[in-house]
């Protein structure tokens, strides 16, 4: 029975008057062992088993992780004693580390899923944390980092994990184009966990150890009979076809490097501009005559578009995203005056360059991207046009190849093309032409411009008049003929430049100077639209 407020107060002025020995006392000494014993059994507060399994595997700790990626020194934890409200035995951190760092000088936000500790799932001070450290990157304006090796949601936690991964989702919408999110995978993720990664703007996986699956092959197992292996299932490199992911590293300091190298072509937020880095000079970079010999004479001749891109920025740095999946299309961050750049280029060397459904994907989600943070756009351009086929037709390259289109012309950012060699058909339309928004377009000598190439026009225009002829060797002939006088006349990149859809054609030793002037030209470029509430994406 609680006493009254007079009884009570008599009542401890007695015993504060008649046993002041009685009364315990803890020092500040006491304080703060007890403070570092409790930090103490936060750095590592997996169990005995978790962690011996882990240590056996090879694997580091949160911890361990956070500090090989950032600055030295740099980490400041947040929650470190962060515990599962009304739990007897919840141990501290509840499975997640967060907090703030530096890379390259510059401030970051950042978490590690701890496996040792409920297998890395999500529980209701595990969300409260990661939300706070989300909350501050959206104050402050600065990159999140999720490091992650999480078991999925905490089944004990019911409904309350779930609410955790909502909120945490929710804290995405706000940072998304806003500041840099980026994933690493380093575990087994299932469930509620992948849909947090694929949701960031770059997810890095660490190849045999990341797995990632909606439903795992137990689950698949029971539900439709399908027998799997995980990682036939979600393994690093499937998920990569899947298109999942932007690259697989063979190891985590791979994973680490990586990072560091994206960040270095990335804003802290989209009101700053990239880190402008050292360059060549306009001298050094005036004539590049490999350029002019790079062409094969052969038309149909295939090459790398990768030995390509070097030669047109300052160096030979490029950082490649997705390589594997839709290696049509190359998207890869570049420097030009010393200042990053997203290429989108096709690559003639998979599938002669033809844009497919899963290419329109991959160049679109890329061009939205650096157009949310003030990354200037370089198309360099070579393809037949979108890819035929039934197959095509099925996946949707309708719709899909539209959103290439859609995400062009919405992009602000300077955006210059330079045309190679083919540009047939709707594809040329989509790769930066000026007719769907591109700024400055320029082209090769070699380029070839044209509703679609002479062989598919050699049957629309002269199917009739050449299947009438009966001798095979006598049809190929005229058949050459008429392909001849097509390239001559319908797909010289001259009839595009007397009608003023190229502001130049140049010789392939002036690329580099050239593409340096227009984007200097076009640093200050402003772009309005129309007051509305927002775009309505295709399919």
């Amino acid at each position: 029975m609680s006493l009254p407020l007079a009884s009570w107060q008599s009542t401890s002025c007695s015993a504060s008057k008649g046993s002041r020995s009685s009364v315990t006392t803890t020092s500040t000494a006491d304080k703060l062992a007890d403070l570092r014993s409790r930090l103490e059994k936060a750095q590592d507060p997996g169990s005995e088993r978790a962690r011996a399994k882990r240590d056996e595997a090879g694997r580091s700790t949160p911890r361990q992780r956070i500090a090989a990626l950032v600055d030295e020194d740099s980490f400041t934890e947040v929650g470190a004693l962060g515990k599962t409200p009304g739990e007897k035995d919840a141990v501290y951190s509840d499975g997640v580390v967060t907090g703030y760092a530096r890379i390259d000088g510059r401030p970051v936000c950042i978490y590690a899923h701890d496996k040792t500790v409920y297998g890395g799932s999500v529980g209701v001070t595990f969300g409260k944390k990661v939300v706070e450290i989300m909350e501050m990157a959206i104050r402050i304006g600065c990159p999140v980092i999720g490091i992650q090796d999480s078991g999925g949601a905490r089944i004990q936690d019911a409904v309350t994990s779930l609410a955790m991964y909502s909120e945490i989702s929710r804290r995405q919408m706000p940072l998304s184009g806003r500041s840099p999110q980026i994933s690493i995978m380093m575990g087994k993720s299932a469930g509620g966990a992948v849909y947090a990664p694929v949701t960031t703007d770059f997810l890095i996986a660490v190849d045999k150890e990341a797995e990632m699956y909606v439903t795992g092959p137990a689950v698949i197992r029971e539900v439709t009979g399908e027998d799997v292996s995980s990682a036939e299932l979600g393994g690093a490199r499937q998920q990569e076809l899947n298109g999942n992911v932007q690259a697989v590293v063979d190891s985590e300091e791979d994973a680490f490097d990586f990072v560091r190298d994206l960040l270095s072509y990335l804003p802290l937020s989209c009101y700053d501009d990239p880190t402008v880095m050292d360059a060549p000079d306009d001298t050094e970079v005036a004539q590049d005559l490999e350029l002019d010999s790079f062409m094969p004479d052969d038309t149909n001749a295939g090459y790398d578009m990768l030995d390509l891109l070097p030669l047109l920025g300052d160096d030979e740095d490029l950082l490649e995203l997705q390589p594997n999946f839709a290696p049509n299309i190359v998207t890869a961050f570049g420097r030009i005056d010393g200042r990053a750049v997203g290429f989108v280029a096709n690559n003639p060397l998979h599938l002669a360059g033809c844009i497919d459904a899963d290419a329109a994907d991959k160049a679109a989600r890329f061009i939205r991207i650096c157009d949310a943070y003030n990354i200037p756009l370089v198309y360099v351009v070579d393809t037949p046009g979108y890819m035929p086929g039934v197959e095509q037709e099925k996946v949707g390259l309708i719709h899909r190849g539209a959103k290439l289109a859609y995400a062009g012309v919405e992009a602000t950012v300077p955006k210059v093309t330079l045309i190679v060699r083919k540009a047939y058909g709707g594809a040329y339309a989509v790769m930066g032409s000026k007719n769907l928004a591109g700024d400055l377009n320029f082209a090769w000598p070699t380029a070839q411009i044209a509703v679609m190439g002479a062989a598919a026009a050699a049957v629309m225009i002269q199917g009739k008049q050449l299947a009438a002829i009966e001798d095979p060797m006598q049809r190929e002939y005229m058949k050459k003929i008429f392909m001849d006088f097509y390239d001559e006349n319908m797909t010289s990149p001259y009839v595009a430049a007397e009608r003023g859809y190229l502001d130049a054609m140049i010789e392939p030793s002036q690329s580099r100077l050239m593409l340096r002037h227009a984007l200097r030209q076009l640093r200050t470029k402003q772009a309005y639209d129309l007051d509305k509430k927002h775009n309505i994406m295709p399919m």
